[in-house]
């Protein structure tokens, strides 16, 4: 498999992204700091996301979005509870 090195030098920025996801991959796989794992995995998310758009690929939410998307059907959009949170009611 190429290195970053010899794809960032001489590959498209779609190649570039490719391996780009799988280092991340790899490194998520392998992370046994869980301060780093979030940093990781939202760095995954966008550059999956870029590769996606770059690829012509349906933009489909992500899991949260489809979790917020239900709740929001289900009439219950807000994931604050008012009432424990000390936010103030509306």
């Amino acid at each position: 498999m190429a290195t970053m090195k010899s794809i960032t030098a001489s590959g498209s920025r779609l190649g570039q992204l490719k391996r780009l996801a799988l280092v991340l991959a790899k490194n998520i796989d392998s992370c046994e700091d869980a301060r780093l794992l979030p940093q990781l995995a939202k760095q995954y998310r966008d550059t999956i996301r870029e590769i996606e758009e770059m690829e012509g690929a349906p933009s489909d939410d992500d899991e949260v979005s489809a979790i917020l998307a239900q709740r929001q059907q289900d009439g219950k959009p807000g994931a604050v509870r008012t009432h424990r949170s000390g936010v103030p009611e509306h």
